[in-house]
């Protein structure tokens, strides 16, 4: 499969999200949207991604973009992460790794020298009609919503 890029139009999915909700895309339609995918809730890592999001919600609102984080967490799991840092925005459990496997973001990592199949921390910035404007893979945690505003 082909990796997504800039021009490319944003694979179409639809998911649940922490509550059990039905999100889909065609929700977004209309809307810039920042989709980020991350290896595992309540980590170092996507803590301080999630909370660099959340510290910027209100520029990123005031530059009419929404906010939809995933990874392949159970429900619960994402539940516990939302609430525990108050986080504005749904994430989708995708357990299923449905849409993980639509935007091409599972496949080999590295973790301190051992091989593994994961999530590789990527960003997909989606336009009001659905195409995908930019691929951000090199994820600064901390500093994520510069990379992105």
């Amino acid at each position: 499969m082909k990796a997504l890029e800039a021009g490319d139009k944003a694979p179409d999915f639809t998911a649940e999200d922490q509550d059990g909700n039905s999100i889909s895309l065609k929700d977004y339609s209309g809307k810039k949207l920042v989709l980020f995918f991350y290896p595992k809730a309540s980590t170092p890592g996507c803590t301080a991604e999630a909370c660099n999001l959340k510290d910027n919600w209100e520029r990123f609102k005031s530059k009419g973009f929404v906010i939809l984080g995933v990874s392949a967490d159970t429900k619960k799991r994402q539940q516990n992460f939302k609430n525990k840092f108050e986080l504005p925005y749904p994430l989708l459990a995708d357990e299923s790794k449905e849409v993980i496997n639509a935007y091409g973001v599972w496949g080999p990592k590295k973790f301190m020298g051992k091989e593994y199949e994961g999530i590789n921390r990527t960003t997909f910035v989606i336009d009001e009609q659905g195409i995908i404007e930019e691929v951000i893979g090199k994820v600064k945690t901390k500093d994520h919503a510069a990379q992105i505003l």
